[in-house]
């Protein structure tokens, strides 16, 4: 059973029997909400999108994983695919990370989410992010997002290496204006 976490949580991603993680699914999932009008209710599409931004100690940017670039330059972080609609149940877009094989250059990972059609979160219900263990399909984490409010973009969560060689990921949850990953750079280098 995953934890749920609030925005600021961190938690240790070291496997409950000793050792740690090696390969996350960090999964997104969403509805559009129903449209209300004169002739009934109407579903409108929504495209949200789910990024993996990867940065070394000093903070800089030196990959990206999104719907444009599916796969990161060391091979580790993977992009499943861009859903357009939020059609489906579970994770509607996910991105996988073999934490192993991450370069060691790469210090954390911040996931962020933003509609690339424009609309805002007021017009979203049943917003998810969840850390998985591939290995074992087990959730280790999830973070509800909001489904109200006037921004088009959140900063989700990271994943940071910790001192000892393990992993941690922290709740971001932070409201941010954008519709590509570049757009949120700024907001995101503040949670670093």
């Amino acid at each position: 059973m995953g934890i749920n976490l609030t925005k600021g949580q961190k938690v240790s991603l070291a496997k409950r029997g000793g050792g740690t993680l090696t390969l996350v699914r960090m999964g997104l999932g969403w509805d559009a909400v129903k449209k209300r009008g004169l002739f009934g209710s109407k579903s409108q599409s929504i495209d949200l999108d789910a990024s993996a931004l990867l940065f070394d100690a000093g903070g800089n940017l030196v990959d990206a994983v999104w719907f444009r670039q599916l796969r990161s330059q060391d091979g580790a972080v993977q992009h499943t695919g861009d859903n357009l609609t939020g059609a489906g149940e579970g994770d509607d877009e996910a991105v996988l990370v073999d934490l192993g094989r991450l370069s060691p250059s790469t210090t954390q990972i911040v996931f962020t989410v933003n509609s690339f059609t424009g609309q805002d979160f007021s017009q979203i219900e049943n917003a998810f992010c969840r850390l998985v263990d591939e290995t074992t399909n087990e959730e280790l984490a999830r973070y509800e997002l909001s489904g109200s409010g006037r921004h088009n973009a959140q900063i989700m969560a990271k994943v940071s290496r910790d001192g000892g060689g393990g992993w941690s990921m922290t709740a971001i949850g932070a409201t941010a204006t954008g519709r590509t990953f570049q757009d949120l750079l700024p907001a995101t280098t503040g949670h670093l």
